[in-house]
C-alpha cells in the first residue's frame, strides 16, 4: 500500500504567524502573565504546547491575570480576530495587546465595515457561533446578518429595496458563497459581493478533493473544533466514503486500512507539520509500504506554500459561476 500526502496541507501563513507571535510574547514577557483571549488557534495540542511556555487561555478580559510590580500583562488576540471594542478595553485596562489576527481575517473585517459605511445591508456567509464571525459581525454593525446558506437569508421582500453586500468567512467554500449570491441575484436594488475566502483554504480544499478521488482511504488531521478541518473532512468524505477525521495518531485504527491500496492524508490549516508527520509515521508503522509526499518536489507546490503569505487573500470563484464584476 501507498501513502499520499496532499499538498498544500497543514498550517497556513496566518496560523504560523499567530504561533510565532505567541512564542515571542512569552519570551519577551519575562515571567509576566501572558494569555490569549480564547484558544489562539483551533488545535488543542498546539494550545497545550503554548501553555507549557507560559501562554495561558482566558475566556474574558476579567480572567486575565494581574501582573506584579510595574510589569504589564500581555493579551494575545487569537487568529480569528475580535471586535475592535475588545482591543480598546484591553488597552484601557493597561494590557500589552499583541494582535495575532490573521491578515486574511482582518481583510474580511475591513470589507464588512466598508460595506456598512457605504450603506449596504451586510450578509456574512459563515458559522454563526464561530469566533471569526463574531469579529466580522462587530465590524459590519447592527444591520447585518449571518447566514450559512440561502435557506437562512432574510425574506427577499425585506431585502428587495435594499443595497446588499456579501462577505464570507475565510474558511468557507466557494459553493456556499455562490449559493447565497444566486439566491440574491436580480432580487435587490444593488448586490455587491466581496470574495473573502482565503486562498490558502481554497487550495487545501482543492488538493484534498483531488487526492480523495485517487485513494481508497483518507485521513484528515486537525482539531475536532476546527471549522476548516471539518470542511476538509466533508469534502474528502464526499469523494472517498472511507474518510476519517482525527486529531492525533492515537485515534488511528488498523481496520480502516484493510484492503486499501492507497491512503491519502491531508490536514487542516491549524495543524502543525509535526502532527501531520506523526500520523504518517503511525500509518507506516501499521504496515504501509510506500510513502509519497504529493507534489513535494513540484515547483508549483513550492509556489503555493509561499503564496500563503497572503498578498492575494481571495480565491477565484469562476468555477462557482460568479463573474468578475460580482466580486
Amino acid at each position: 500500500m501507498e501513502i499520499h500526502v496532499a499538498r498544500p496541507a497543514g498550517t497556513c501563513y496566518g496560523v504560523e504567524r499567530a504561533l510565532k507571535l505567541a512564542r515571542e510574547a512569552a519570551r519577551e514577557a519575562r515571567g509576566a502573565p501572558v494569555a490569549s483571549l480564547g484558544e489562539l488557534i483551533h488545535n488543542p495540542q498546539a494550545v497545550d504546547t503554548l501553555r507549557l511556555i507560559g501562554v495561558d487561555v482566558v475566556a474574558s478580559l476579567d480572567d486575565l491575570p494581574l501582573a506584579s510590580n510595574d510589569a504589564k500583562n500581555t493579551l494575545i488576540i487569537r487568529s480569528h480576530g475580535v471586535a475592535p471594542s475588545v482591543i480598546e478595553e484591553a488597552e484601557a485596562r493597561g494590557a500589552n495587546v499583541v494582535d495575532a489576527t490573521c491578515p486574511h481575517v482582518a481583510r474580511v473585517q475591513e470589507a464588512a465595515e466598508k460595506l456598512a459605511v457605504d450603506g449596504f445591508t451586510v450578509l456574512i456567509v459563515g458559522e454563526p457561533d464561530h469566533p471569526e464571525v463574531f469579529g466580522i459581525s462587530a465590524r459590519a454593525g447592527e444591520n447585518s446578518h449571518v447566514v450559512t446558506g440561502s435557506a437562512d437569508l432574510p425574506p427577499i421582500a425585506e431585502l428587495r429595496d435594499q443595497r446588499v453586500g456579501v462577505v464570507i468567512q475565510t474558511t468557507q467554500t466557494a459553493e456556499a458563497l455562490a449559493e447565497v449570491v444566486d439566491a440574491l441575484r436580480d432580487q435587490v436594488v444593488e448586490l455587491r459581493v466581496v470574495n473573502t475566502i482565503c486562498s490558502a483554504t481554497s487550495r487545501r480544499q482543492q488538493a484534498a478533493e483531488e487526492l480523495s478521488r485517487q485513494v481508497d482511504v483518507v485521513v484528515v488531521v486537525g482539531g475536532h473544533n476546527s471549522g476548516n478541518t471539518r470542511r476538509l473532512y466533508e469534502i474528502s468524505k464526499e469523494a472517498c466514503p472511507h474518510s476519517y477525521h482525527i486529531e492525533t495518531s492515537a485515534e488511528l485504527e488498523k481496520s480502516w486500512f484493510d484492503g486499501a491500496e492507497k491512503v491519502g492524508i491531508t490536514a487542516g490549516a491549524s495543524t502543525p507539520e509535526d502532527q501531520l508527520q506523526s500520523v504518517v509515521a503511525r500509518i507506516r508503522a501499521i504496515g504501509i509500504e510506500t510513502y509519497r509526499d504529493a507534489d513535494a518536489a513540484d515547483a508549483k507546490h513550492i509556489k503555493n506554500r509561499v503564496n500563503d503569505s497572503g498578498k492575494d487573500a481571495t480565491t477565484d470563484l469562476g468555477a462557482a459561476g460568479l463573474k468578475a464584476d460580482e466580486w
